[in-house]
Order: C-alpha cells, then structure tokens, then sequence
C-alpha cells in the first residue's frame, strides 16, 4: 500500500510538471494575479473575464519567469471567458479533452499561477450535467463541477485530468459560491468567435422584465401560467422602437413561449441577431402582437 500511494502522489506531480508551460500568470486587476491557459502556440491565451478589471496593460507572467504584455483580443462575460494574445510562438498548449473519457470520482487537478511558480489543488469530479445558461445569458455545453479548492488566483486556470488533459477552465465567477469549469468544447466555439469577430453576438431586445403570473383566462387561452413583466424599456432600443413599454407582459417570441427569463435569453442567441421576430404581449388584459427586429447586444449591456 504505502509504495502504491508513493506511485499515485509521483504520477500527479508528473502530470503537475508536464502541464507547467501551459499555466500563465495574468495580471489584469489591482488585487492578485490570476491564471490563464496556453491555448496556441503562437501566442493565443485564454483566461477567465471577470479576471481583467481592465483592457489594456495587461500583463502576462511565462513559465520562464518573463512577463511579457498582452493584448485583449475580445470578452464574453457570459460564458466568463476571455481571449488575450502576446508576441512570440513559445507557448504550450495542454492537450484538450471532450469529456466523453471523464466521469463523476475521477480525480483532478486545478492548476493556478497567480506568482512565479505553478501551483496544484487536488479534487475529483463531482457533477457533470447537461448544457445550461449563466446568469447572464451564456451557454455552456456541459456542467461540470470539480470539488476542488480554489485558491486566490486560481480563476482562468485549467482544470486538468490524472494525464494532464485539459478538460475546462476553472472559474469562480459564474455560479455563486461555487466554482465550475467551462469544459473544452465551450472553449473552442467561444475563441473562435472572439479570434474572429472580437466578441460574441447575442440578441438584444432593451428590456428589464421580472416574471409575473397571467391572469386565468389568458393563462387557460396560452396554456401559460407565467410571462415576463416589462420593468423598464432602453431609449432607442429593439423593444423600444416596436412599441414596447411599461407594463406590457410578454408570453411568446417567435412562436416560443417566454413563462421566465431563461426563455427570452434562450430566443435571443446569436443567430436571432437581425431577424425580425412577433412577439405576443398582454397589455391592458388583452393580447397584442407586435414584430421586433432583434438587436445586437451591446457590450455590457
């Protein structure tokens, strides 16, 4: 036993090693430093948003003890991700994983580097879900929640299995009070998008809404109980210019009913930018439908 427990603590400082060049210290905040990962070789980084208070001077720690600045080339606070780049081909990308070979009791190791030298917490898995949307409208492909310790810094950094691969990055700024890893596959599709177009376009309509009940005979007639009460409407905005206003409740978009938020932000991915959509909304009892052209959803809006 004692020679198989010194086998398995050997092997994870091996895998903690061999993942060393693809851990990155990011200086973009006032307070500690926080991780990234080595996404190309030519110089691409990913990080967590909510890490970079700012940006621009932003700086990059390598695992040589260099620190190089960085350039932000685009954020998706939804997804809590972002995407830097610095000069040079050096970096060492972590091989990726799907999640298809990992399950709930598999070991794993979060790996953060918010000083000079990599640092390791040990944990297993212990959820892995379906797809789901943040708080803030981004979709995620996968729930993944590792228990492990998430040490000042850690945010950014790669959440790695007992070979090293890379399964997610680890974040603490996406569900509250706990942290989650946004897996690989989410990963790719996110830093192509911001490579390509510097942020990820969601739709927007310009509204606040909170949910409310319907009354009976309208909730009977939509076979609905709940829809989403308009509390405020943005000057300018989609909602705005179709006529939407204070008061209005609405309960369909594009032919799908909208009972809570997690509706409306599920009708208004990225593909819904530009189409005109009808909505039904109830106004003074009655129900009203309107067509909306769907904005592009502003940065930090």
């Amino acid at each position: 036993m004692p020679d198989t427990l010194i086998n398995v603590s050997n092997d994870l400082a091996d895998t903690v090693a061999a993942a060393d060049r693809g851990v990155l210290r990011v200086d973009g905040r006032h307070r500690v430093a926080a991780t990234g990962v080595a996404w190309t070789a030519d110089g691409v980084i990913v990080t967590a948003s909510h890490v970079l208070e700012r940006d621009d001077s932003i700086e990059v720690g390598l695992p040589d003890g260099e620190s190089v600045t960085a350039t932000l080339v685009g954020r998706d606070p939804t997804t809590d991700l972002a995407v830097l780049r610095v000069e040079g081909d050096g970096l060492a990308p972590l091989v990726r994983s799907d999640l298809d070979d990992t399950r709930v009791g598999n070991l794993v190791l979060a790996l953060g580097r918010s000083g000079k030298t990599v640092m390791a917490t040990l944990g297993i898995v212990s959820a892995i879900g379906d797809a789901w949307r943040t708080r803030a409208g981004g979709s995620i492909d996968r729930y993944l929640q590792p228990d492990v310790a998430m040490p000042p810094g850690f945010s950014g950094g790669p959440l790695v299995d007992s070979a090293g691969k890379l399964l997610g990055l680890t974040s603490s700024g996406l569900v509250r009070g706990i942290a989650v890893a946004v897996p690989v596959a989410t990963l790719e599709r996110v830093v192509e998008t911001l490579l390509q177009h510097g942020h990820v376009r969601r739709g927007y309509l310009g509204v606040g809404a909170q949910i409310a009940r319907l009354p009976d005979d309208l909730a009977k007639e939509l076979d609905q109980e709940t829809g989403l009460l308009i509390v405020s409407v943005a000057s300018g905005s989609p909602a705005g210019k179709a006529g939407l206003v204070l008061g209005d409740s609405l309960v369909t978009l594009d032919g799908i009913p909208v009972r809570q938020l997690d509706d409306l932000l599920g009708a208004l991915a990225g593909e819904a930018v530009g189409k005109t959509m009808d909505a039904k909304i109830v106004r003074g009892g009655a129900l009203q439908q309107v067509a909306i052209s769907i904005g592009d959803r502003p940065t930090g809006a």
